[in-house]
């Protein structure tokens, strides 16, 4: 399994551990510092002394290249913010294929809903349901309800309680 942190930072680990080594810190303090296996170390020193200093040179990041780019996530970000009516749709919520078809409107690259959710998350966004309301709502009417019969409802309950407990 890759290790966690760009390929920049995983090399800048890799040199700090032979910077740390080449001062005489023992290889067993050095990955304790680092917070890496002692097998880590052994294995960058090994390389180091058969490569030289490129071999401790950071790797291209494995697997298929990300379709979309950093730039065009911010974009996408810009564009959900205008939200789904500025984009076409007839209500107020964006679902997994509405995104993937406003990507595929600005992008041009075609997404299966279940990729789309990967990206928001990695754009840090979450799941979020709309609180599902009555059409005939009468808010005056509920704030009344609110005020007046919960706390009267809420009341005699406790005291029933309490009779119950000490009857």
């Amino acid at each position: 399994m890759r290790p966690k942190g760009s390929s920049v930072q995983l090399e800048q680990r890799r040199r700090d551990a032979m910077a740390m080594l080449k001062r005489g810190m023992r290889p067993t303090a050095v990955a304790k510092v680092l917070g890496v296996a002692l097998v880590s170390v052994c294995r960058w020193q090994k390389a180091k002394e058969i490569g030289g200093a490129q071999a401790l040179a950071a790797k291209p990041v494995p697997g298929r290249p990300l379709k979309l780019g950093l730039e065009d996530r911010k974009k996408i970000v810009r564009l959900l913010a205008e939200g789904p009516l500025a984009h076409g749709f007839r209500t107020e919520l964006w679902t997994l294929g509405r995104i993937a078809e406003v990507i595929d409107r600005h992008f041009g690259v075609e997404y299966h809903p279940s990729q789309v959710w990967r990206i928001l998350i990695s754009l840090g966004w979450s799941c979020q349901k709309p609180e599902s309301r009555a059409r005939e709502r009468n808010e005056a009417a509920v704030a009344r309800w609110r005020r007046v019969d919960w706390p009267r409802i809420k009341k005699s309950r406790q005291i029933r309680a309490k009779r119950v407990v000490s009857g």
